[in-house]
C-alpha cells in the first residue's frame, strides 16, 4: 500500500544529480596529448601531456601529467612534470612534483618528493572599508 520505489543506483563516475556537480575521470588507459580544460572536478589515472584547467583535481598515483596545473583545489599522488598553481594543494607520500608550486593551503606527506620553487600565493590586501562616510 505504501511501497517505495526503489532509487536507481548512480554509475560510476556520474554526478550526483542532487549536487549540480560534474566529475570526469580519465583512466589509467588514456593518454591525451593537448591542454584540459574542465568546469568540472577531473580525477586523473593516465597520462596527460599538456595543461589542466579545472575546479578540484585528483591525480592516481600512477598517473604522469606533462604540464602546468591550475586548479582550485588539488590532490596529487603521482607524477607532475610542470607548474602548479592551486587554491588548496595536498601532496601525497607516492607523488613527485618537477616544477614550481604556488599554493594557499599546502599540505605535503612525508615521502613526497618536490623539486621546484614552493610559493604561498600572497594574500589579499585588506580593503579600506568606509562606515558612515567615514573611513574605518
Amino acid at each position: 500500500m505504501f511501497s517505495k520505489k526503489p532509487e536507481a543506483p548512480f554509475a560510476a563516475g556520474s554526478p550526483d544529480p542532487m549536487s549540480g556537480a560534474t566529475f570526469s575521470v580519465l583512466g589509467a588507459d588514456l593518454a591525451i596529448k593537448g591542454d584540459l580544460t574542465a568546469t568540472a572536478d577531473l580525477h586523473v589515472d593516465g597520462t596527460v601531456e599538456g595543461d589542466i584547467t579545472c575546479a578540484a583535481l585528483v591525480q592516481g598515483a600512477s598517473s604522469l601529467i606533462g604540464g602546468a596545473i591550475r586548479a582550485e583545489n588539488a590532490r596529487l599522488a603521482g607524477t607532475v612534470r610542470g607548474s602548479i598553481q592551486a587554491g588548496s594543494l595536498v601532496i601525497l607520500k607516492t607523488a613527485r612534483i618537477e616544477g614550481d608550486v604556488s599554493y594557499e593551503t599546502l599540505t605535503i606527506e612525508q615521502g613526497a618528493r618536490v623539486e621546484g620553487k614552493l610559493s604561498p600565493k600572497p594574500a589579499a590586501e585588506p580593503k579600506l572599508a568606509i562606515a558612515g562616510g567615514r573611513e574605518a
